[in-house]
């Protein structure tokens, strides 16, 4: 009775109307994380508000008086996605049933590439939320995660995974298996791979890693795009078409490219220009992937591998000639991934969601915080010190102002180890404790509190 009346009220008033418009975003930004935070671990589920800036006051008191999320304009808005911080809510979350829109696409998109090349930090501008561990040191990430991306009737399944290496370098370097088993493993579940280059690095860019070509070569029948990423940082930017010509053998989406050297003075040499006319490729380049993302799956057949031959000729091999699409983009810049975004939304095909709107990762609250700080250690020390550091989480509760505590104990190989990470006056992990715990903060959404202390491993 108390809500009918009061929602005959507010829809008599005008005030709320010009408010739910004029309401600052920010300032709704603030309270949503607020009000997420004010719900305590291991409490029961309170009222979670829409901020009224997103809006119509029609839309807020039919959340208020059905209990139903808020529509405007036909469209369902959802609460940003986080990580709840109690592990238990996260495995309930992911094994929720999914919240089926009418007619739901989806997409499972495999990021893949050499070390270093960029594929978390690009994961992450997808996601709009920095999930995902990244630092300038190699083979930070160790391990296959997942991100989901759902907007509007769209889910977009992003597979991070380690860079691909080879065996020799795992035994050499004493890395995780994982390394070599993941991202083989994670392209069989795609759609659409994503290979992504770092053109900054003048060694990798003028030709495909061969781990990279060997995983092309083993799973054809996934579509595959090329990604330039970190194009900010060459000056020559018609670089990036001789760079684009070396990388796809100078053929994409089954047609021949044409590049034109670059504009130079009556003077220069004369260099010949490289005839990639707009015809239909050869037969030997036509036999690629399906015409659009997500037409076949790599599990459709047998995962075997290359014989020596196959091998020998990938080796003299610079580019694959089997591309749908070249991207040139920086991940740290919003616009370009933005682009990129909507190309896998345009991509996705129909088919049943497979997690709920709200998941954001499969990873847990424990591997979250884990991977964060590990980040931190890969930034601000040198060398081996980082890989050779272990992890102990000693305390994870709940703060007197509804805060997270959680208590870290690093354990470090050598006493010298040990000296770098506390830094003078503890000043090096007391930053890294800071850093890692408004990292943790916005991932939550909940304000973190971090302790971490160092030892030394018997």
């Amino acid at each position: 009775m108390a809500l009918r009346v009061c929602g005959r009220f507010l829809r008599d008033g005008a005030v709320l109307s010009r408010l739910a418009v004029a309401a600052p975003e920010d300032r709704a930004s603030r309270l949503l994380t607020a009000g997420r935070a004010a719900r305590g671990r291991g409490q029961a589920p309170g009222f979670i508000f829409t901020p009224a800036c997103f809006i119509t006051s029609e839309a807020f008191l039919n959340r208020l008086i059905k209990g139903k999320a808020a529509e405007e304009d036909g469209s369902l808005y959802r609460l940003p996605a986080s990580v709840p911080p109690d592990s238990g809510e996260q495995l309930s979350l992911l094994l929720r049933h999914p919240d089926q829109p009418d007619n739901p696409k989806v997409l499972k998109v495999a990021v893949i590439g050499a070390p270093n090349a960029g594929k978390s930090t690009l994961s992450n501008q997808l996601l709009g939320i920095k999930v995902f561990a990244v630092s300038k040191k190699v083979h930070t990430t160790r391990t296959r995660a997942m991100g989901v991306l759902t907007e509007d009737d769209t889910q977009i399944i992003l597979l991070d995974t380690p860079g691909l290496t080879s065996v020799s370098k795992v035994k050499r370097h004493q890395l995780e298996k994982t390394l070599l088993t993941d991202p083989w493993n994670t392209v069989k579940e795609a759609d659409l791979m994503v290979v992504l280059v770092d053109v900054s690095d003048r060694w990798m860019c003028s030709r495909l890693d061969f781990e990279v070509l060997k995983c092309l070569a083993q799973h054809p029948d996934i579509p595959a795009i090329l990604v330039l990423n970190k194009v900010d940082k060459v000056k020559a930017k018609d670089r990036l078409l001789s760079i684009t010509a070396e990388l796809t053998c100078g053929v994409v989406n089954g047609r021949r490219m044409r590049v034109k050297p670059a504009i130079k003075p009556p003077w220069a040499e004369r260099s010949p220009e490289k005839d990639f006319s707009e015809s239909p490729a050869d037969d030997d380049s036509t036999g690629g992937p399906g015409d659009s993302a997500g037409g076949h799956h790599g599990n459709d057949r047998p995962n075997s591998a290359l014989s020596r031959e196959q091998l020998k000729a990938l080796s003299s091999q610079r580019g694959w000639p089997h591309f749908k699409d070249i991207f040139m983009l920086s991940a740290v810049d919003r616009e370009d991934v933005e682009t990129l975004k909507k190309y896998f939304m345009a991509g996705a095909k129909p088919g049943s969601w497979q997690y709920h709107s709200e998941v954001l990762t499969d990873q847990s609250p424990e591997e979250v915080l884990s991977n964060t700080i590990r980040e931190k250690l890969l930034e601000y020390l040198p060398q081996e010190v980082p890989y050779s550091m272990t992890q102990s989480i000693e305390l994870w509760q709940d703060g007197e102002n509804s805060e997270l505590d959680i208590w870290v104990k690093l354990y470090a190989k050598k006493d010298t180890h040990m000296r770098m990470v506390i830094g003078t006056a503890g000043q090096m992990v007391a930053r890294i404790a800071q850093e890692a715990s408004e990292d943790l903060t916005r991932v939550f959404l909940r304000e973190v509190k971090l302790k971490l202390t160092v030892k030394l491993r018997k």
